[in-house]
């Protein structure tokens, strides 16, 4: 070790989808009179792994280092996805798993011992380790929970070692980020104040968060916590007089753990676009018992900043037709700023997991008739996205160059995870990054 098929159902409780066949049943979200199509496929995937997740975690969690325990593939893919090269030295690593390891010839946990031990010398400001499992470290069924247990047990109480999975078997790369987090709830010290706490839970970026918070002081919510937060020696505090908004709908084990310690969950739209990051706001406001004046006051700047931004960019949006691709879990939120802020048309939104419960409110506000694909069947789907002939088609990296190569634009979905993209002034930047696809093939084709 060195350093370094488908299917259709109704709408039971959120899960990955397990089922093989082939049919379409109605969904009946919140809103009467409207309802969408539901249709269950699974079959090969074009997905990243979980470790993509650690692009994005490390440089929200500034004191922390995130280790790899996994091959020179995984080494590979993170430094590709992250961009960054290794003598930067950013605070993520592999500690790669040699021959010797996956023979059995060598002691891989003492070779894992040796491995923090040089790292955390030479990087003293490292104050939470996290050793995040892969594909490989699976299947040789390395322990990294006791490992964590005993390396925390060593280098107490300077260093705090925490565990999780970024496997790629059967999950998809935002996953990453859920399993770090749900990880982290066991850690969170019990809040003590009987006053209500809001607990903002999913990674966003600095600019992101300062923004929120100053939205929420002039709406009179307080006090207000940010989970991840940007230090690990600063883990929120949360019980039952905390209430939690999710920023991300990829949150599923970690919502779950947060309500497992008393929490509340409030359900609403995602703060992605003007209408998203209203009635998110909303929801709070509501906990809160904000007037509507008192709101409706506090939110008109923001309000009029994103519809002005919004403004620039719909023209060359409204009536295309988009095609999303799952990949990201995000799918269904943009679908509804898409379609809704920016006039486009949905031909299909594809998720890896459609979480019923969180996702309610979204669903919703989706246009009638409106096709959600959970699960994928990537040969299936790309037959269907041909054939339906969008402007613009939304994927992960695998499926966007073949596809730009037989003249569709395409848009990285996961960008759109590594972006800031939430809260009313981000809200042009999200819709620019729609526009710039067609920009782009516009003027390739005039070539």
């Amino acid at each position: 070790m060195n350093p370094s098929a488908t299917a259709s159902s109704a709408l039971p409780p959120a899960s990955p989808p397990a089922s093989s066949g082939a049919a379409e049943l109605p969904c009946a979200p919140a809103v009467a009179g409207q309802h969408i199509s539901l249709q269950h496929e699974r079959g090969q995937q074009q997905v990243f792994c979980g470790l993509a997740g650690i692009v994005w975690l490390h440089r929200k969690i500034q004191d922390a280092f995130f280790l790899v325990v996994g091959s020179r593939t995984c080494a590979h893919l993170m430094q590709s996805a992250a961009g960054v090269m290794i003598f930067a030295e950013p605070r993520f690593g592999t500690a790669i798993i040699e021959d010797r390891d996956l023979a059995g010839l060598a002691n891989a946990h003492a070779e894992l011992d040796r491995v923090v031990t040089r790292l955390l010398e030479r990087r003293p400001d490292i104050r939470m380790l996290f050793l995040v499992g892969s594909c490989p470290s699976e299947v040789i069924k390395l322990d990294l929970a006791r490992a964590a247990e005993r390396l925390s047990q060593t280098f107490a109480p300077a260093v705090r070692v925490v565990d999780y999975s970024g496997s790629g078997l059967e999950t998809t790369f935002t996953q990453g980020e859920d399993a770090c987090l749900a990880a982290l709830v066991p850690l969170l010290p019990a809040a003590t104040d009987s006053a209500p706490s809001l607990l903002v839970v999913g990674t966003l970026a600095d600019v992101v968060e300062d923004q929120f918070r100053r939205q929420f002081a002039a709406l009179g919510i307080g006090p207000v916590d940010f989970f991840p937060p940007r230090r690990s020696t600063a883990l929120p505090a949360v019980g039952a007089n905390t209430r939690f908004l999710l920023a991300q709908p990829y949150l599923r084990d970690t919502a779950r753990a947060l309500e497992g310690r008393g929490a509340t969950h409030l359900p609403a739209p995602f703060p992605l676009g003007a209408e998203g990051t209203l009635a998110w706001l909303k929801a709070a406001a509501d906990a809160w018992r904000v007037s509507d004046a008192d709101f409706a006051t506090a939110t008109a700047a923001g309000v009029e900043r994103a519809e002005r931004a919004l403004a620039r960019y719909r023209p060359a949006l409204a009536g295309k037709r988009v095609f999303l691709f799952p990949d990201s879990q995000l799918e269904p939120v943009l679908a509804r700023f898409l379609s809704r802020e920016l006039g486009m048309t949905l031909i299909e939104v594809g998720t890896p997991f459609l979480h019923r419960a969180h996702l309610a409110a979204e669903l919703a506000l989706l246009p009638a008739g409106t096709l959600i694909t959970e699960g994928q069947d990537v040969d299936a789907q790309l037959d269907r996205c041909r054939a339906s002939a969008p402007d613009l088609v939304v994927c992960g990296l695998g499926l966007a160059n073949p596809l730009e190569a037989e003249g569709i634009a395409t848009k990285w979905s996961i960008e759109l995870v590594f972006s800031p993209i939430h809260g009313f002034d981000q809200a042009g930047d999200l819709a620019e990054l729609f526009v710039r696809p067609l920009e782009r093939r516009q003027r390739l084709t005039g070539l």
